[in-house]
């Protein structure tokens, strides 16, 4: 069996320890990431801008205002998203290490620094409206889910919940 692979998140621009200052000038992409129902096998540079275009259509659909674009000749409809509270989105970037570095017992992980940040993302479907029911806005409420598993428990929580045991039986 294969070993995963180790790595470090730097959140700030430079891992010297810039000023707060400088790590806010980091760019905001809100409005400017896209999930696509589709798989790109390139990674480089590209007039995305030119070619990809998106525009509202006016129609709302579950209260989430739709967009209408065109990828490679398909109809993408989508919408954009707010990151829930308490969430970040990040662009992360490699971070080269260097010779002396790679040497080191350490040399085999990678490092990671944050390029940009958004706060919103545009998620998009092939030829259907947007939907309460599309799997990435559903994969937010695991986002609650997943809180409130890992909460420790109150004794009012447990009274509660005792009570509406009681109250099914």
């Amino acid at each position: 069996m294969e070993k995963g692979t180790q790595g470090t998140i730097v959140l700030r621009r430079n891992a010297n320890g810039e000023s707060e200052e400088e790590e806010e000038q980091v760019a905001d992409l809100s409005g400017q990431v896209h999930l696509l129902p589709c798989s790109i096998k390139y990674s480089g540079p590209s007039s995305v801008s030119h070619y990809f275009k998106p525009k509202p259509t006016g129609i709302e659909s579950e209260g989430l205002k739709t967009q209408e674009a065109n990828f490679r000749g398909r109809k993408l409809e989508g919408a954009s998203i707010p990151i829930p509270n308490g969430y970040s989105g990040f662009v992360l970037g490699k971070k080269s290490l260097g010779k002396r570095k790679a040497n080191t017992s350490e040399g085999n992980s990678n490092c990671w620094e944050m390029n940009a940040k958004y706060k919103s993302i545009t998620y998009w479907n092939h030829d259907s409206l947007t939907s309460q029911d599309d799997a990435f806005l559903r994969c937010f409420h695991w986002l609650a889910v997943a809180k409130s598993m890992h909460e420790p428990a109150t004794a009012e929580d447990l009274v509660s919940a005792s009570a509406a045991l009681e109250k099914m039986k």
